[in-house]
């Protein structure tokens, strides 16, 4: 009945927006319809409302998706979907300043005499708009009713025409900032938490260890990641677009003929190209450039993006003659201007300055930009609320367009819920499961599922749906490993095609409301086949390199103020191959300069410290040897996977078959547990003999695992803790060869602290002998506080502190000892400290600049540019982890 449940489901969900019914309203309608119908149908022909269900009740179902939607977005920390009133309000803005017509006239002008010049004009300007707008139907319609005309005029063919225009219009949705992905963004952080569980499942079921690895763990995203990992796929996919046009007007001319263009290039023109093309460029700059350069949020950049568009629209909207038409846009230029000498000649943290003393300079010349930027803004909006009430009429427009992808996701949380209800989750996740091929042929069928969706569905349905259902499936599937933000990307590209695909492509209706009479609805479907069939070359483009999506989010993490430390556990194989690659053309050097290390005389410091550095230089030689090691052991592991790699496929396949009917009968059981009454009893005797079965097949076919698993898995299992054994051994070589200089140049860098305490050290003497007990032990108290702040200084600061123990019971004598102690341990690291740090410091610091870059690398306080670039391009390319599961 639960399988019944969930296809009445889609049924009713399918019905529903067929017949034109609001998304908005029958997502939750076709839950709360479903939902109720079970829990009815339960009690009237099974006793019981939750007998339909697969977990649970319908009470817990009905709340469930207003509950998950309030614990997922009424949390402080998550606060994404700001953004996305910001970027409709800056798309809707720029979209009312006519932007498009002003860049869709002067990219024809430019680009016209190239064969296809105008198709490649109408891509360039999709581009830009996409960048700025992001608003499909705003794009389609401008396009449409500015190039379209154009073209077909000067020769185009109606559906090369129609498909450039249409495909064009759709690039908002990949091409950042998007809302989509702003939206995926959001689905996949909570799809990352799901995915992260369930691979720390499967890692213990399959090795039985209680932990895992957190180099094993799925890495979530975020919108500014998306956004990055979305740039160049966008770059990409206008390439080909281009690429195509030209291809084609050169091979049919008479299909896509250049258009000269008939004016004078002359400054005028080339003056009115930079007025129509720098503010869209600048604002693109400063909206993405900021999140790129890590300055700005992605809820920053929306409103950087928002108060640029205002700006733009002041003097966009007013006639040509108005009176100081630029004047807002100047103000807003010069603050900006002001702001950004601001930030990078004065240290402009408030408080800091204000408690130290500092120049103020810097913090009044950026209030006085503020105040400039808030005028100008103030100025550009009195001029857009005058100027047919734009301003009020974007203001609602974008509370609509807010609202509805609220109450869409409102909806879809409970859709979701109730197909969770009915088991429909562990149903999918069974199905993409039991696919032969394992990752890919799972992959590709979701892909394929998202594109069939795209005929139908619009996409933030397909986004709120579907990927909540599928995304944790993928995420966690540890064989291609794939990250957040690449899934994310591909998704974004593939729902694009939802706008192209009939019957219910919302660019075609766009472009069709729009066209003269003359061009058909067949020819605008025959164009965007094309289009579409490129789009789907971009997709298998992006797939088959990960890193066109995972390296920009990398470098720009990585270089990043924030950047995780070099001994960040998720860095440390791509880490070691820098240090490997490094060492094929410097080793020779690497262990000159561990030579003059050890050629050191050691013999001015104490024993102990004498023998920790001696250890570290050891320990370096022994971490140059370990590389050798690990990559011995890698190709021992790589040599044995293919041979291994089938069977651990045919061994963990049969194994969550038994799982699933052991856990399966286990719930049945459950159930059966709770019905206690003579009722009940037949219907508790079915699932006991249900639960019997199923754990009767489970055990056959437990036993159809290959004999030869347990010595296999045993023999791969030794090669892989040898590999792990290896890599072990080196880092804690690598980390000991630093950490005990580091420790010795400390202590020798406070020398001169050290030698400050000594007149506080022999000022206790009289203090201990005639001074009260209070006043002793407040003295003990203070030195021994400044000693401990000194480097190496802990042993004078113990006998002190039995001094003021003894101070307090009143045994003065045995105080007197105690101080006597500390000066005695004072006066010896006084006799070596100075020429230590004379003879050590040079050749020490040598030493740690010879090693940084390669074994010393875990141990510095962040990766250095070389290295952050190494690893960033390194962590783009997937790895596979099945073998460690």
């Amino acid at each position: 009945m639960e399988l019944f449940f969930l296809l009445l489901l889609i049924v009713i969900m399918a019905g529903a927006l067929g017949s034109g019914f609001p998304v908005a309203f029958a997502l939750p309608g076709a839950a709360i319809i479903t939902i109720t119908l079970a829990a009815v149908s339960g009690h009237y022909f099974a006793g019981d409302a939750d007998a339909y269900f697969h977990s649970g009740g319908p009470q817990q179902w009905l709340t469930a998706g207003v509950t998950n939607l309030r614990g997922v977005y009424w949390e402080v920390e998550r606060d994404t979907l700001i953004a996305i009133p910001l970027f409709i309000f800056m798309g809707i803005m720029l979209q009312r300043s006519k932007i498009a017509e002003d860049l869709l006239v002067t990219m024809a002008r430019l680009f016209g005499p190239v064969p296809g010049g105008l198709g490649i004009s109408v891509v360039f300007v999709g581009a830009l708009l996409a960048a700025t707008t992001g608003i499909v139907g705003a794009t389609v319609v401008a396009m449409g009713l500015i190039s379209l005309p154009a073209m077909l005029r000067n020769g185009y063919s109606q559906p090369l025409a129609t498909g450039t225009i249409a495909a064009s219009g759709t690039l908002g949705q990949i091409i950042p900032p998007s809302i989509v992905l702003i939206i995926l963004a959001d689905q996949l952080a909570s799809a990352t938490d799901q995915a992260s569980t369930m691979r720390k499942a499967l890692h213990k079921e399959a090795t039985g260890e209680l932990s895992m690895p957190s180099v094993f763990d799925v890495t979530s995203t975020s919108a500014g990641e998306m956004f990055l990992g979305a740039f160049v796929p966008g770059i990409v996919l206008v390439l080909i677009y281009m690429a195509f046009i030209l291809i084609f007007a050169i091979l049919r001319p008479k299909l896509a003929p250049a258009v000269p263009y008939e004016g004078v290039r002359d400054g005028r023109f080339w003056a009115e190209v930079a007025l129509t093309l720098i503010p869209p460029l600048a604002l693109i700059f400063l909206v993405l450039g900021s999140i790129i350069a890590g300055i700005a949020t992605v809820n920053q950049a929306g409103a950087i993006g928002a108060a640029g568009a205002l700006i733009m629209a002041g003097y966009r909207l007013p006639d040509q003659d108005t009176p100081g038409l630029f004047i807002p846009a100047l103000i807003g230029a010069v603050a900006l201007g002001l702001i950004a000498f601001a930030l990078s000649a004065y240290d402009m943290n408030i408080k800091g300055v204000i408690s130290s003393g500092g120049d103020m300079t810097g913090i009044w010349i950026g209030a006085l930009a503020t105040i400039l930027l808030v005028i100008a803004l103030i100025w550009s909006g009195a001029r857009v609320l005058r100027i047919e009430n734009t301003m009020h009429e974007v203001m609602i427009e974008t509370a609509k367009t807010t609202s509805l992808v609220f109450i869409i996701l409102l909806g879809a949380a409970m859709l979701t819920a109730a197909f969770r209800a009915f088991g429909g989750e562990e149903l999918v996740r069974e199905f993409l499961n039991s696919l032969p091929g394992g990752f890919w042929s799972q992959f590709v069928i979701v892909m394929a599922v998202i594109f069939v969706l795209g005929f139908f569905l619009d996409f933030i349905e397909i986004a709120v749906v579907v990927v909540p259902i599928v995304a944790p499936i993928l995420l966690a599937d540890p064989q291609a490993n794939i990250t957040a933000v690449w899934l994310g990307v591909m998704i974004g590209l593939n729902i694009q095609t939802s706008f192209l695909t009939p019957p219910f492509g919302f660019a075609l209706f766009y472009l069709r409301g729009v066209a003269p009479p003359e061009v058909k609805t067949t020819s605008i479907y025959k164009g965007v086949i094309a289009f579409i069939g490129l789009q789907l070359a971009a997709l298998a483009i992006v797939g088959y390199t990960p890193s066109l999506v995972n390296y920009l989010p990398n470098r720009v993490s990585l270089l990043s103020e924030t950047a995780p430390p070099p001994r960040n556990p998720k860095l440390q194989l791509c880490l070691e191959d820098y240090v490997w690659d490094k060492l094929q053309t410097g080793e020779e050097g690497l262990r000159a300069t561990i030579a003059q290390a050890q050629a050191l005389d050691l013999e001015v410091l104490p024993r102990s410290l004498a023998g920790d550095l001696g250890d570290a230089f050891d320990d370096a030689s022994t971490a140059i040897d370990q590389m050798d090691e690990i990559v011995a052991a890698d190709a021992a592991v790589n040599a044995a996977a293919p041979a291994f790699r089938p069977l651990l496929s045919e061994v963990r396949g049969i194994q969550k078959q038994v799982r699933d009917r052991r856990s399966h009968a286990d719930e049945l059981l459950q159930r059966a547990r709770y019905m206690n009454s003579e009722a009940e009893a037949e219907r508790r005797a079915e699932l006991e003999a249900e639960a019997a079965v199923l754990q009767g097949e489970a055990d056959e076919i437990e036993a159809t695992i290959p004999a030869e698993w347990a010595e296999t898995y045993a023999t791969f299992n030794a090669l892989t803790k040898a590999e792990q054994q290896a890599r072990n051994t080196y880092r804690r070589a690598a980390d000991g060869s630093v950490e005990p200089v580091n420790e010795v140049l400390a202590v020798l860098a406070d020398n001169a602290a050290f030698a400050a305490l000594e007149d506080q050290l022999r000022g206790l003497e009289e203090i201990i002998l005639n001074g009260d007990t209070d006043t002793a032990e407040a003295a003990l108290q203070e030195v021994g506080s400044a000693v401990n702040a000194v480097a190496g200084a802990s042993a004078i600061a113990s006998p002190l502190s039995s001094a003021r123990r003894d101070i307090r019971r009143d045994r003065r004598d045995d105080a007197m000892e105690e101080w006597r102690e500390a000066m005695a341990e004072y006066e010896e690291q006084a006799s070596w400290r100075a020429p230590a740090a004379e003879a050590l410091v040079p050749g020490l610091t040598a030493y740690l600049d010879g090693i940084a870059e390669t074994i010393g690398a875990r141990q510095q306080p962040s990766l250095s540019r070389d290295q952050a670039l190494f690893l960033a391009s390194c962590n783009a390319h997937h790895r596979d982890l099945s073998l460690n599961f």
